[in-house]
């Protein structure tokens, strides 16, 4: 298909979960000058945090300076696991076996957390447990996630199994993988609409709302603070920091520790049943082992595929990497090749150098941010804890406190260091390694 005819003729340049869920129209023409938790950031951490402490009684306060939601909570792919990127081993050597074990059981922890936060609030987001097929993209990472299956350690065990490449139809109608590995218990839902659910629960529990209202700045007086908004100050007693992949010059010591790494998505033009149903038969969430990750699904309706993955060096305009997208996609899937793109969109993801999360307090300000790729349930479940944390509760306890939260030296906000490293993956992954 020629580039100029990709695009569907209702090609929208914006996320295709906000057809379903268009972001939120809040009149906030005043906030108020005095809360006890103000909030910088209205994502699935801030506002998790916001329920916790406006029903823990606490006056609570979230500011945005776009929409309601408008950054990576309703733009990301829906796509629920357990990940925590590093090894146990790696973490062993830096904190020690017991702390190793604290961090990677809090993956496990928010996949189990998230399910059951959704049906007791009863948010209605398209949640599915349908379990993740993790495609190795040759035999020697199928030999390595056979055994990833055999050696998991105790306590840590995932519910999955291994699809080999000659039953690999049975999940994925490609002859691009090697076999794969299914986790079981991982899920999916419609992230703007699980952000629609998350702001009416935090409405309801007696948080108040300003978007469209950025803070310049955050200043100490005394036990509180001052912060400077496009609607005049409003003083707490608490703030909470919960920008991750937005994090800016607001609050520079948490700039120089998150790397705001673009990634972009498209979907598709709605296509047939039958295509959908041999090509993609049990509704999976997918992604595989190659360093420049793509994520792809169905659409809870199963009307179209919604693909994702990292495709430029540099941050561009989502119709120039839609068809770099569209390319990557149908190497995966080449029944697709006719197919249009209906949407096409990009987003923010808060990256770290360890390549975990962090949670905290640094010179009195709170943060839960850096969810490197799987913040759908990290950010919920660290935004809750925070917001325990700030009620002073001993629930708000979690494996990754106390970690160390690293920078590099010469990093101020700006990732200069991106562009060779996804050049030296991209390699990788050409040479098949």
């Amino acid at each position: 298909m020629q580039r100029s005819s990709l695009f569907a003729s209702y090609y929208k340049d914006t996320p295709y979960w906000w057809d379903d869920a268009p972001r939120p129209q809040i009149d906030t023409d005043t906030t108020p000058a005095s809360v006890e938790v103000a909030i910088v950031g209205s994502g699935y951490t801030g506002l998790n945090a916001a329920i916790e402490t406006a029903r823990g009684g606490r006056s609570t306060l979230v500011l945005d300076a776009e929409d309601a939601g408008w950054g990576c909570s309703s733009r990301n792919g829906g796509q629920i696991s357990t990940s925590f990127k590093p090894s146990f081993d790696s973490l062993e050597k830096k904190y020690g076996a017991e702390k190793a074990y604290a961090i990677l059981r809090e993956g496990h922890n928010a996949l189990q957390w998230i399910g059951e936060f959704v049906e007791r609030e009863n948010i209605d987001c398209d949640f599915n447990a349908c379990g993740r097929f993790y495609a190795a993209h040759n035999a020697r990472q199928y030999e390595l996630l056979e055994k990833r299956a055999e050696e998991q350690l105790p306590g840590l065990e995932v519910d999955c199994h291994l699809v080999s490449r000659a039953d690999q139809a049975s999940e994925i109608e490609s002859d691009l993988y090697h076999g794969g590995i299914v986790f079981n218990s991982h899920a999916s839902l419609q992230p703007a609409k699980y952000h629609l659910g998350l702001l009416r629960t935090a409405q309801d529990a007696g948080t108040k709302i300003a978007t469209h209202c950025g803070v310049d700045n955050i200043e100490r007086d005394g036990a509180e603070f001052v912060l400077h908004t496009a609607r005049g100050k409003v003083r707490a007693r608490d703030v909470i920091v919960a920008t991750s992949g937005y994090t800016g010059s607001l609050t520079p010591w948490h700039q120089r520790r998150i790397i705001p790494i673009g990634s972009y998505m498209i979907a598709t033009e709605e296509i047939d049943d039958a295509l959908m149903d041999r090509m993609l038969p049990r509704h999976r969430v997918y992604t595989d082992t190659r360093k420049l990750v793509v994520y792809y699904r169905a659409s809870p309706d199963r009307k179209r595929v919604v693909f994702g993955g990292r495709v430029s060096l540099a941050e561009t305009d989502p119709r120039i990497s839609a068809p770099r997208l569209h390319d990557q996609m149908t190497n995966i899937l080449p029944a697709l090749r006719g197919t249009k793109i209906s949407h096409s969109w990009m987003g923010f993801v808060g990256y770290t150098f360890d390549e975990m999360p962090h949670i905290g307090q640094h010179e009195g300000l709170w943060y839960a941010m850096g969810y490197c790729g799987s913040g759908v349930s990290l950010a919920s479940y660290f935004g809750m804890r925070l917001g325990q944390k700030v009620l002073g509760l001993s629930e708000g306890e979690t494996g990754i406190d106390q970690t160390r939260f690293e920078t590099r030296p010469y990093y101020f906000g700006k990732p200069w260091f991106l562009a060779p490293s996804i050049h030296y993956y991209r390699i990788k992954d050409k040479l098949n390694l």
